[in-house]
């Protein structure tokens, strides 16, 4: 059977020999529908405390999907910037790929695994950019070397080296750290105002729950189970 490249590792061995949520690092807490809030962010807001109490490392990135003009999907890993009423955020450059894809079908889906606990919640909805002075205002509050990567630029665009790469950055650093306030027009912040939300909580006997949250045409939410 062939193994990876040249680790003399067999995948398939590794595979079975993997647990998931073993008990010595994975606490299952109950989800009780019953106790559920009539709103899905105080929910959200509760799991992601917790799962920062719980020790998930980096409890704030999740999963992005979108989908381009064509209709294929495309999805990859990215930070939570907030969620609140407007929406659940995150921000990257309306150049990249995502932004294209954003401005051609404003529609994405979310997700945030937390295996200390057994979570996931999955969100899906329309995007929306939000102002250049949300967008502008969201950089600048995070760090320099935030600020450097978005001055660095050409997200998604082909790259010919390691060492333009290199230079670029440097030299995007120095601007970052000589002028935090500098705009980058391309850099945007959107939101997510999801038309579903659905929290998973895992069980050691494989019944787990899943709640889902459902936005009615006024603005309200339906709440109900799912079959695991």
């Amino acid at each position: 059977m062939a193994t990876g490249s040249g680790s003399g590792t067999n995948l398939h061995e590794l595979l079975k020999s993997l647990r998931v949520w073993a008990p010595e690092v994975t606490k299952l807490p109950p989800l009780d529908p019953a106790t559920a809030p009539d709103t899905p962010l105080p929910l959200f807001t509760t799991w992601f405390a917790e799962a920062v109490a719980a020790g998930e490392t980096e409890p704030h990135v999740m999963s992005l999907a979108t989908t381009d003009a064509d209709g294929l999907p495309d999805a990859r890993i990215v930070m939570l910037h907030g969620a609140d009423e407007q929406g659940w955020s995150f921000a990257t450059h309306a150049t990249s790929r995502k932004g294209h894809q954003l401005k051609a079908v404003a529609y994405a889906a979310l997700t945030f695994y937390w295996p200390r606990l057994g979570r996931q919640v999955r969100l899906r909805g329309p995007v929306v950019p939000a102002t250049p002075a949300e967008s502008r205002s969201d950089l600048h509050a995070h760090s320099t070397g935030a600020l450097a990567a978005a001055l660095t630029g050409h997200q998604s665009e082909p790259l010919s080296s390691l060492a333009e790469l290199k230079q670029t950055s440097e030299t995007a650093w120095e601007l970052a750290q000589q002028q935090p306030q500098t705009p980058v027009p391309s850099w945007t912040l959107y939101r997510v105002l999801p038309d579903e939300i659905e929290f998973f909580q895992g069980d050691a006997l494989r019944r787990h729950v899943r709640l889902r949250y459902i936005r009615e045409g006024d603005g309200g939410w339906s709440k109900g189970l799912l079959w695991p």
